[in-house]
């Protein structure tokens, strides 16, 4: 018994299949992965970016619960499985050409980032001219859960 659900994707044969047909025939990169971007169901506030590989795609479709392919661990990544955050898929999407999904999720607890915060994206970068240095501004102010607490000694995915 695989461990890959039974979906399949159909052949990219032509420009006009993959924009406007209603196939899934999406395109992975040179890695095997497509780029996701994920937002709360609910504000549309954008929660992160990741990859999937088709494996994760599949997942994904098939159990409405966001899959991912972690670059840094190289394996597949159910997201929340370890910290109980899993994200419960509303809505997926593709874009035109087939190259990047978008998830719309709910998420028990509220938060999406393994440092504790809601979103991946919680500091800005000033722009415009002025200081060549640019000091990032956190635009949360606390954060949603404790990730000591919640990973314990698991090794932190972010790589230098």
């Amino acid at each position: 018994m695989s461990s890959t659900p039974d979906v399949q994707f159909s052949k990219r044969l032509t420009i006009e299949q993959v924009e406007e047909g209603h196939e899934l025939a999406p395109k992975f990169d040179e890695h095997g992965l497509i780029a996701c971007v994920t937002t709360a169901a609910g504000s549309g506030e954008v929660l992160m970016l990741g990859y999937m590989n088709a494996e994760a795609l599949k997942k994904t479709i098939t159990t409405g619960e966001a899959h991912y392919y972690s670059r840094s661990r190289k394996q597949l990544w159910h997201k929340g499985a370890t910290s109980g955050l899993v994200q419960k898929v509303v809505e997926m999407r593709i874009d035109d050409d087939q190259d990047a999904v978008w998830l719309r999720v709910e998420i028990p607890g509220d938060a999406s980032c393994h440092v504790g915060y809601r979103s991946c994206f919680y500091r800005s970068i000033p722009t415009g001219e002025g200081e060549a240095a640019r000091e990032l501004h956190f635009e949360e102010s606390e954060k949603v859960f404790d990730p000591k607490k919640v990973y314990g000694d698991a090794p932190n995915p972010t790589i230098l």
